[in-house]
């Protein structure tokens, strides 16, 4: 009798410890597996004293597929930045389930993809129940024609599902007013004076310019007093500031392929015609204007975001006064969204900004 017991408890034993390592995780142990990237832009235009001014960004075609879903009134929105599309990335090599939350107490999300539930003003915006699934049918939607969008898929994260809708990640817009870390003044002689307005010191700094498509630029650095910088003096070329950015965010925390797709999505946007600087944001700022929960939380957060300044330089204010004048509108269009604001610097006003309708039907 004691040795059939014995037996029979020796087999369960057994059975157990054959049985231990296909044993599903918990939910610690899943999340501890668990990374999320992120990367996104806070676009400004700097008034005549450095501090950024509120514009309405919503002017020109709009740039998103029709799938992604949209606050239905934003053409009248202004702000003073516009949020530009934050994606959050997922690694892990377990199937988990997650639950998402974005917190825009000082502005309005506006686009989003896939679906979500926001807040009754638009301040806060949630996924529930994100299944992230690696080995997933890689099946994305897909519309006709070119986008923004898509570059974004170019990682190797984890495919996501939010009720019926795959995705490469998780995405969302928005328009706010909040502080920024530095401020760039336009003086007199065409110098741009750059001062940082808090205590974190601002990494990344760049200086880029595209007169009638002469490019130069200037990497700057690590902004942590008050410097001038002269337009005349830059250099460079396209190829190199697309390789110096991508290194930036590369040594900030993203993965390599993450700044590549970042890089690429705002190739034809970042470097337009225009004088402007790039900064990365203090993760403190982001953090403190963008929290974000996930739960179960991961066992590795990075949140990288470009800051992109618009310089309203004397240049550009003569460029747009001697179009205005001979009513030149190839010349106005390159300015595009940023239009408004060097308008209403040189007092003028320029009706081809009213607010496009929307290619999307469904929206109206």
């Amino acid at each position: 009798m004691k040795r059939t017991l014995f037996l029979s408890m020796f087999a369960l034993l057994a059975a157990a410890l054959i049985a231990a390592p296909s044993m599903p995780k918990s939910v610690d142990e899943v999340a501890a597996g668990l990374k999320v990237h992120e990367w996104g832009t806070f676009t400004s235009v700097a008034g005549e004293h450095g501090a950024p001014v509120s514009w309405r960004p919503f002017g020109g075609p709009d740039d998103l597929p029709c799938f992604v879903d949209r606050f239905g009134f934003k053409g009248g929105l202004a702000g003073t930045i516009r949020m530009e599309t934050p994606v959050l990335y997922f690694y892990g090599s377990r199937p988990s389930t997650v639950n998402v939350k974005v917190d825009f107490p000082k502005g309005y999300i506006t686009e989003w993809y896939p679906k979500a539930a926001l807040g009754q003003r638009g301040e806060t915006i949630e996924w529930r129940d994100v299944k992230v699934q690696p080995g997933m049918n890689s099946e994305f939607p897909v519309e006709p024609g070119t986008s923004h969008y898509y570059a974004a898929r170019e990682t190797d994260a984890v495919p996501l599902q939010v009720g019926n809708q795959k995705e490469k990640f998780l995405f969302y817009r928005g328009v706010g007013t909040f502080p920024l870390p530095l401020s760039g003044e336009v003086l007199n002689d065409g110098s741009i004076l750059v001062s940082p307005t808090g205590n974190d010191h601002v990494t990344g700094l760049i200086q880029f310019e595209n007169r009638g498509g002469k490019i130069g630029y200037r990497v700057v650095g690590t902004l942590n007093r008050e410097v001038t910088l002269d337009p005349e003096s830059l250099g460079g070329d396209l190829s190199g500031v697309l390789l110096d950015l991508e290194n930036i965010l590369v040594g900030e925390g993203l993965y390599r392929r993450e700044a590549h797709a970042m890089v690429e999505t705002w190739r034809d946007s970042w470097f337009e015609e225009g004088s402007r600087l790039f900064y990365i944001v203090p993760q403190l700022a982001i953090d403190s204007v963008l929290p974000l929960r996930i739960e179960p939380k991961p066992a590795e957060i990075a949140r990288v975001f470009v800051g992109r300044m618009e310089l309203i330089t004397p240049a550009i204010q003569e460029d747009v006064k001697q179009a205005i004048a001979k009513s030149d509108t190839k010349t106005l269009q390159k300015y595009g969204r940023f239009l408004d604001p060097i308008a209403r610097r040189i007092g003028a006003k320029v009706p081809m900004l009213d607010p496009v309708t929307p290619r999307c039907r469904r929206l109206q």
